[in-house]
């Protein structure tokens, strides 16, 4: 069973030759703007076995001189896979660690003695599964007190040199491009000393702690001196995400703004990225800069929208100058003008319009992004949470309803823990006022609610996670929203489904791995359904990561269903908008939204009214949901109309997706 299709997503649109070519010629015009050696990867797990295995290769080495090899390792999601190949090497081929010596890159400050911490991480998905000495494990301390903190940092400075220096280093990307917690600012001559943790760096360690009010306000972090003084460095990133910090990194200026880019100056420094992570960089978003390219037509469309932006003019003004100038001179060659070009693009835009996303029964759908028949169509909005559905495609799904198609809608996670416990204690005394005068005699439920409010109102420490009661009226409450929704939108809601697929419910933010089981109820209810059209979230830069394993036990799913009758005739179109649009290039179906339409989304949206202000998860994005989905659907209208298009008030957007 494939498990992370996801992450091949991309090399629909990506070329292998630009990012694996044939020999060091091709390579060395390919990564002409590139200051750091650069390897990319068609999935973070193909990166991360390379990884693992090199450092397997150092670590035996190492042992056949009898000598220690010193090993630098960060914390974070990035590095698991890394982890658990490592392991996997211990025990299936009998790697030894004994001769290795590891130095955390950064701790929390302070740390309360139970508290989880970036060491017990290490160890928890490392540390504890290998052979390795602990006392040859060196971490900065999270309980040292605030006035001996200046020398222990020295201290530890000292400790790596005694021991010869770090052999190889790992080093996970931050969003804002900060490594360790060596955030925006940060000199390049530091050593190991005590941070305060920017926003940002909270934010990212929620998944550590469990929520942001528990993330330690500073932490102890090797600074980019000590960084850089080890033998080797490998920075990894994984997803779309980081692609914009990987740009700055390899193709930036050397600036304390991008810490990371820093190692632009390290002579034995190298970057490892999968294809998501690397779409910034020039020979992957604009090849044509750096080499003759194989011209897809998806490519001529990016080339061309490019082109557009660059010289500030719409696609039916372009002139062979405008080509000439940019570096485009090949597609003059291939259509001989720029107005032969201009007119396939204009057209190629123009098609993916549409105010039928259902397809138009009774007409022509030679150029439409779907087809006519059958009308009605089945059709399933796959929603990752309770309100994904509506803030991502809402018009769209109303559009669908109100074309008459035959539409279902599956939730795929319960989205409990985005729940504030307030909203379940107005709901409970809700309850009990509602029990108390219609059945006043039912001690069962008034026991319930009385401990439930014990324990949100009194009993509930920092950190705990909620009991089963708690959790199950959390859920409730988003089913309840999400049906009320679906209602307002006009939609039968007895096709309304929830999956609650396992990987969710932990009671935490971090989640377990995708399963066969989640894939298991996906398949189950496809099955069941059979439709004629699918939508399903493609919006991976979800900070949480539920929404890449959400798709990915859809695609796993469809995979494992390959020569079901159905599915030939099923067409899948991947949705965003929570966290981010489909880019102008990529879109194979946008879907005019008109301002009353946009009104009525808002109205669906606002249905999820645990998910507004109190919302505890609202991600980097200060706006709230609403505000942020209309943003995103006007700045598509306006993309549309400066490239020459008609002038909309909103457009939703969706990309199609081949089952590999």
């Amino acid at each position: 069973m494939r498990l992370d299709l996801s992450s091949q997503i991309v090399l629909d649109r990506v070329s292998q030759r630009y990012y694996r070519p044939e020999n060091e010629f091709e390579l060395s015009a390919l990564i002409r703007f590139e200051k750091v050696p650069t390897q990319i990867y068609e999935s973070s797990v193909e990166a991360s076995l390379n990884i693992a295995k090199d450092i397997a290769k150092k670590i035996k080495i190492k042992e056949t001189e009898g000598a220690k090899f010193v090993l630098a390792l960060p914390g974070g999601h990035s590095p698991q896979t890394i982890y658990q190949e490592l392991i996997r090497i211990h025990k299936e081929e009998g790697l030894s660690f004994k001769n290795v010596i590891v130095f955390n890159i950064y701790e929390f400050y302070p740390l309360a003695p139970q508290s989880n911490s970036n060491l017990k991480l290490l160890k928890e998905s490392f540390l504890d599964h290998v052979d390795i000495d602990l006392k040859n494990v060196y971490s900065p301390d999270g309980s040292v007190p605030k006035e001996e903190i200046l020398n222990y940092c020295r201290a530890y400075e000292q400790t790596i040199q005694s021991v010869g220096g770090i052999d190889y280093l790992l080093l996970g990307l931050g969003r804002a491009g900060n490594i360790g917690i060596n955030i925006a600012g940060s000199s390049m001559s530091s050593q190991t000393r005590l941070v305060l943790l920017d926003q940002q760096s909270r934010k990212e360690a929620i998944n550590t702690f469990g929520s942001l009010e528990q993330v330690p306000p500073s932490a102890v972090t090797m600074g980019i001196s000590t960084i850089m003084k080890a033998k080797e460095i490998a920075l990894i990133a994984w997803g779309e995400d980081k692609a914009k910090g990987i740009r700055d990194v390899v193709e930036g200026t050397i600036s304390d703004a991008v810490p990371a880019s820093c190692l632009q100056a390290h002579p034995n420094a190298f970057v490892h990225i999968d294809l998501n992570a690397a779409f910034e960089l020039t020979r992957i978003n604009h090849p044509w800069l750096v080499t003759s390219c194989d011209w897809t037509s998806k490519l001529i469309r990016r080339a061309i929208v490019w082109l557009c932006f660059k010289v500030n003019k719409p696609i039916l003004k372009l002139t062979n100058k405008d080509y000439q100038d940019n570096s485009l001179e090949e597609l003059l060659a291939l259509y001989g003008s720029a107005y032969n070009v201009n007119i396939k693009i204009f057209n190629d835009l123009q098609h993916t319009i549409t105010g039928w996303p259902g397809g138009k029964p009774n007409a022509d759908d030679t150029n439409r992004p779907e087809r006519a028949k059958p009308y009605p169509k089945k059709v399933i909005i796959f929603s990752p949470h309770p309100d994904d559905d509506v803030i991502s495609m809402g018009g769209t799904f109303k559009r669908l309803v109100d074309q008459k198609h035959d539409v279902h809608v599956a939730y795929q996670t319960s989205g409990n823990i985005a729940v504030g416990d307030e909203e379940v204690i107005r709901y409970v005394s809700f309850l009990e006022d509602i029990r108390s005068k219609y059945d006043a005699g039912n001690d069962a439920l008034k026991k319930k609610y009385a401990e439930i409010l014990q324990y949100l109102l009194h009993d509930k420490k920092e950190g705990d996670i909620d009991t089963a009661d708690v959790l199950f009226m959390k859920g409730r409450i988003r089913r309840q929203e999400a049906t009320t929704a679906c209602r307002y939108v006009g939609m039968d809601t007895n096709n309304v489904k929830f999956l609650d697929l396992p990987f969710y419910e932990t009671g935490r933010v971090k989640k377990n791995p995708i399963s066969e089981a989640d894939v298991e109820i996906v398949k189950n209810y496809l099955e069941t359904v059979k439709p004629h059209e699918v939508f399903v979230a493609g919006d991976l830069a979800d900070p949480h990561g539920t929404h890449k394993v959400c798709l990915d036990a859809i695609l796993a799913a469809v995979d494992e269903l390959k020569g079901a009758e159905w599915l030939k005739d099923c067409r899948f179109w991947m949705y965003r908008g929570a966290w981010a649009e489909w880019e102008i290039d990529h879109i194979e179906m946008a879907v005019p939204i008109s301002p009353e339409e946009l009104r009525k989304k808002r109205n669906a949206i606002l249905k999820h009214q645990s998910q507004m202000e109190s919302a505890p998860f609202l991600g980097n994005d200060e706006r709230l949901f609403w505000q942020r989905s209309e943003d995103r659907n006007r700045a598509t209208a306006e993309l549309y109309r400066q490239l020459g298009m008609a002038s909309y008030e909103a457009i939703e957007a969706f990309v199609e997706y081949h089952p590999l």
